[in-house]
């Protein structure tokens, strides 16, 4: 399984290619801005027509993460559906599909600024939640320690042999980790965005994902 080990406040964790965090003795697996439904309510909204497919793209992919690490906890780090008319426009599949990957399992839905009412979902939803050392709540808080936090959906560039590639980025410093969307059809930020250079130190990383996770200096400049 590709994977990039990191030891953050103390925990020993596993940067995984797919964009998610597992913590292997917490058996817990986090995800961040699944963005669930977001074809329909971009459509909905008059936008472009996307191919409906990005729920069940997302749900294979956390399948197969959940297969690989056999997580007993998973934390949802908020913006999990695209808003709650998405949730509720879920096909009946996928419904069942994300029942069936609940099962047996502590589910987590932190709330985000677009789901951030309740939702009719099994699982336990929270505002934010603290385990041991570690914070896991959507936005990251400026003055706070051992946080994870996602909302912004990092992107970092790695310029190689003439050209650029650009993947999701965990962010991490000594303070904070920010996630990397892990839906489809979520975009990103930048790393060398204000938002992002304002709320990381100066020697904070990035790790790309993908088949082959790398860690580089964050990019703090457009290349």
């Amino acid at each position: 399984m590709n994977m990039y080990d990191l030891t953050f406040a103390g925990t020993a964790l596993k940067a995984l290619g797919s964009g998610a965090l597992f913590w292997p003795a917490q058996s817990l697996l986090c995800v961040s801005d699944l963005h669930f439904g977001k074809s329909e309510r971009i459509a909905r909204r008059g936008g472009a027509q996307l191919p409906p497919y990005e729920t069940r793209d997302t749900l294979t992919r956390l399948a197969a993460d959940l297969d690989h690490t056999q997580a007993r906890t998973v934390i949802c780090l908020g913006d999990s559906f695209d808003d709650l008319s998405a949730a509720r426009a879920l096909s009946e599949e996928d419904r069942l599909w994300i029942t069936r990957l609940q099962a047996g399992r502590h589910w987590v839905w932190i709330e985000g600024n677009h789901d951030p009412g309740p939702i009719e979902f099994g699982g336990s939803h929270l505002g934010e939640l603290t385990e041991e050392q570690l914070v896991f709540r959507h936005i990251a808080q400026a003055g706070a320690r051992g946080e994870i936090s996602g909302h912004y959906h990092p992107k970092a560039t790695l310029p190689t042999r003439g050209r650029a590639i650009t993947r999701p980025a965990f962010l991490i410093d000594a303070d904070r980790i920010i996630m990397p969307a892990y839906g489809t059809y979520t975009g990103g930020l930048r790393s060398h965005d204000n938002a992002l250079t304002n709320l990381m130190r100066c020697d904070a990383t990035a790790i790309l994902t993908g088949p082959r996770p790398v860690q580089i200096p964050m990019p703090r400049g457009a290349i």
